[in-house]
């Protein structure tokens, strides 16, 4: 019997997933969660084989987390814990960050039953499952264009904070800040530096 840990902030969605495993003779649910703190616990409490986690869920202890970070907490504390980061944002940056956390496996909400359920085999057999589209867009992009400053610079940028703001946040002199920032948009090809959080989250270049 392979256990199963269903996290996702969405109840209706981990209860029909739940109803989906539990036809299957060789999968137990054993717990749910809602978001990343209660994942981490429920982790802990029940010692699943497999998790299947969502990646935009919410954190009251850090408002930054999201499900990857659970993912890092994870594989951090029970490294025989499998994780298969499932989502609807099927974006290469996520893919990318989820590997790094130490999912081995990566799939889109709108996969086939069929194939979940085979994924949640693979994984547990030692095997990586990976959405083989998003996998190949993530080699297309390729490394981040961006110095460490200008990431730290925006990713400081992200919580739309004011330049003196972000100076103050990352020890720089607010003009410095505001030529990394400008060097980034170009870089990046956008024109506010909104966009550019958005073009290097999706790219996997911001954690």
């Amino acid at each position: 019997m392979i256990t199963v840990l269903l996290a996702d902030d969405q109840a209706m969605i981990r209860q029909a997933f739940s109803a989906l495993l539990q036809l299957e003779p060789d999968l137990e649910v054993v717990g749910q969660a809602g978001d990343v703190d209660e994942t981490v616990r429920k982790v802990a409490e029940t010692q699943p084989e497999v998790v299947l986690l969502d990646v935009q869920m919410p954190s009251y202890a850090d408002p930054h987390a999201d499900g990857i970070d659970a993912c890092a907490a994870i594989v951090a504390a029970r490294p025989a814990t499998r994780v298969i980061v499932l989502t609807t944002f099927g974006r290469p940056g996520y893919l990318r960050r989820a590997m790094e956390a130490g999912a081995v496996g990566y799939m889109v909400k709108d996969a086939p039953a069929e194939q979940l359920i085979e994924g949640i085999r693979r994984v547990h057999a030692g095997l990586r499952v990976v959405d083989p589209g998003l996998a190949a867009a993530s080699l297309s992009i390729g490394p981040s264009p961006l110095t460490a400053r200008e990431t730290e610079v925006l990713a400081a940028a992200a919580d739309g904070g004011s330049t003196s703001a972000i100076a103050g946040q990352v020890y720089l002199s607010e003009g410095t800040v505001r030529n990394h920032l400008s060097s980034a948009m170009g870089k990046l090809g956008a024109g506010t530096r909104a966009e550019a959080v958005r073009i290097a989250t999706e790219n996997g270049w911001l954690g």
